[in-house]
């Protein structure tokens, strides 16, 4: 089996939110997609090793902020890389609470939803989610997966559907040792001042290591 062939298929990214005991929590996915257009249905996968499964299947709704292309990249980090069970990510975030739930601020869109159903695998739960609102929150450009990988530069989360463990960081690069981010600024890492923080999960400086 060749898993680049899993590359062919298109993703988005997303935060996918819930509420834990009154609390908004979340995580970054990139498996979300539209089921039925009558009753409106969408799903989303979600790694049973994330806090924010619990939340899901606690609360029974959950709420997809769709992020853009011009959104800061540190969200993707925030809900990608740091577990909601010891870390408050929505206090580092803005947010909205819309449609009962809360979505991320800085997206063009979010689907609010229900939990009507779902399936399990060995590694995730799929959530399959009534749409009870939705609305499109800007004009800007939908970021995709690819465009996250080719133009911000970011890595996969082990928990993530679509994450293949790779060696491909190239020798002699500044790589940060939480998400896999590699630095590629203009300015050389080592004179970057200390309070610089990676743009992908927002983690200091000090946790670069060179590849």
């Amino acid at each position: 089996m060749n898993p680049n062939a899993f590359h062919a298929m298109s993703y988005g990214v997303y935060i996918v939110s819930a509420w834990d005991n009154g609390r908004p929590t979340g995580c970054t996915a990139n498996c979300a997609a539209q089921i039925t257009a009558n009753p409106a249905t969408v799903m989303v996968s979600i790694n049973k090793d994330n806090y924010t499964n619990r939340c899901i299947a606690d609360c029974g709704h959950f709420a997809i902020s769709v992020l853009a292309e011009n959104s800061d990249p540190a969200i993707i980090g925030t809900f990608g890389f740091r577990s909601g069970k010891d870390f408050n990510k929505f206090d580092a975030v803005a947010y909205q609470v819309r449609d009962t739930m809360p979505v991320v601020s800085d997206s063009c869109a979010y689907i609010a939803c229900r939990v009507i159903g779902t399936m399990d695998t060995s590694t995730h739960t799929i959530f399959l989610g009534e749409v009870i609102g939705a609305e499109v929150t800007s004009g800007n450009t939908p970021m995709t997966y690819s465009y996250y990988h080719k133009v911000i530069k970011g890595k996969t989360a082990k928990n993530a559907p679509t994450y293949i463990p790779t060696q491909d960081q190239e020798d002699g690069k500044w790589v940060c040792s939480v998400c896999g981010y590699e630095y590629s600024g203009n300015i050389p890492f080592e004179n970057l001042p200390d309070s610089w923080t990676c743009p992908v999960c927002g983690q200091p400086k000090s946790v670069f290591r060179k590849k």
